[in-house]
């Protein structure tokens, strides 16, 4: 399971998780730490915002917020945040694309790339892209569960793009602290619009793959997930409906 480990300066080797999926899946949307907080803890990373406002996705130490009207926003200092990923990206692995690759063929490729799927790993994907199909979760004003939240969330769909793709492979064992396997958001290259991705097909680009020895869990002590039912009967069903 994801261990605690406390690391003095900057921690280069590990994932920083601010919360669980399980307390989204349970409708706990408060914010549990601002944007100057959280970048204490990587440059690079993705996750959503108080009540569900955006996708958020940071890459080269800068990040923005993505929301269901189609934009992108810089962050400012009191925007909050109660779920992300994060790391400090320094990828050991670089593999240029020359070729199509819709997702299952490029997922394919990522686990021919690193030594093991029982490891951590970020990944940064600059390209062009023949089509990504993305979505944005919308403002909750009250908790709800996830899996009714996504029920009215915009879907995006992006034609022969330039842009960003940036995300993690989480392990199967920390299925519910993060979402297992890959996850993706996207950012087009003029910074005006992107989201969640659900599917997509990389033209030619570089990707960036930065492995990682272990996930530092950061549980907040806020009252909706103090009281969260963090225990979810249907796991796996309820991460494959928001996940898309």
């Amino acid at each position: 399971m994801a261990m605690v480990i406390e690391k003095s300066g900057k921690d280069f080797d590990g994932v920083f998780q601010l919360s669980t999926m399980t307390s989204l899946l349970d409708g706990v949307f408060e914010g549990a730490m601002n944007y100057d907080q959280i970048r204490e803890h990587g440059d690079f990373g993705i996750g959503t915002f108080a009540h569900l406002d955006g996708e958020m996705i940071g890459f080269d130490d800068q990040f923005y917020r993505l929301r269901g009207d189609g934009t992108a926003t810089p962050l400012k200092s009191e925007d909050m945040t109660p779920f992300c990923s994060l790391t400090y990206f320094r990828p050991q692995i670089t593999k240029e694309i020359t070729s199509p690759l819709d997702k299952a063929a490029f997922e394919k490729e990522m686990h021919r790339l690193v030594p093991s799927d029982n490891l951590f790993y970020a990944f940064r994907i600059d390209g062009v892209f023949i089509e990504v199909s993305t979505r944005t979760v919308a403002y909750q004003e009250k908790p709800v569960p996830m899996t009714e939240a996504v029920k009215t969330q915009p879907v995006f769909h992006f034609e022969h793009t330039s842009g960003t793709i940036v995300g993690f492979w989480t392990p199967a064992y920390a299925q519910g602290i993060a979402v297992a396997g890959f996850h993706f958001h996207f950012i087009d290259e003029e910074r005006k619009g992107g989201g969640h991705v659900l599917d997509y097909v990389l033209d030619h680009g570089t990707v960036h793959i930065d492995k990682k020895t272990h996930q530092n869990l950061y549980t907040p002590e806020t009252e909706s997930f103090l009281k969260a039912n963090l225990s979810r009967s249907d796991l796996e069903s309820e991460i494959k409906v928001t996940e898309g």
